[in-house]
């Protein structure tokens, strides 16, 4: 796998723009833009808010791991699962290198017939053993888990 992430440079114009903003070319051969929070006091090292933070990419991308490994995983056990959101919210240590401290995922699944053991299930296996995202960051944060069952008649 690889990405390449380069820094967009300053704006062209002063005020317009953004100073920390990075464009990602990914392996696969998509584009993915990441801006800096703005820095009122130091307008030259902030960003725009143009687009998510990096940080902000990581915790979805865990999202979009995990989720992608709870469906797949109902799919397979020929569960009729027709929807899958995740929703993460996370705590970042106060000094530098801010890690992600705590992270609770609450998922919403829906489908015909699905049990809670089931997802459940899912959500467990993604956890401990495939979603490489969510076992790199448990690492540093403890990461809850949660999840509703919405039933389709």
């Amino acid at each position: 796998m690889e990405c390449i992430v380069s820094w967009a440079g300053p704006p062209a114009t002063p005020g317009e723009g953004s100073a920390m903003s990075f464009v990602a070319q990914t392996g696969s051969g998509h584009t993915l833009v990441m801006d800096g929070a703005p820095d009122a006091a130091k307008p030259d090292n902030g960003g725009a808010n143009l687009a998510p933070r990096p940080m902000e990419t990581v915790l979805a991308g865990a999202g979009g791991c995990t989720a992608y490994d709870v469906v797949l995983i109902l799919k397979r056990g020929r569960q009729d699962v027709r929807g899958c959101s995740v929703k993460l919210s996370a705590e970042r240590a106060e000094v530098d290198p801010k890690v992600f401290t705590r992270i609770n995922m609450h998922f919403v699944v829906t489908g015909k017939g699905l049990t809670s053991s089931a997802v459940e299930r899912a959500i467990a296996m993604s956890h401990d053993k495939y979603c490489s995202a969510t076992i790199m960051l448990g690492k540093t944060a403890d990461i809850t888990t949660s999840f509703e069952l919405v039933a389709v008649v």
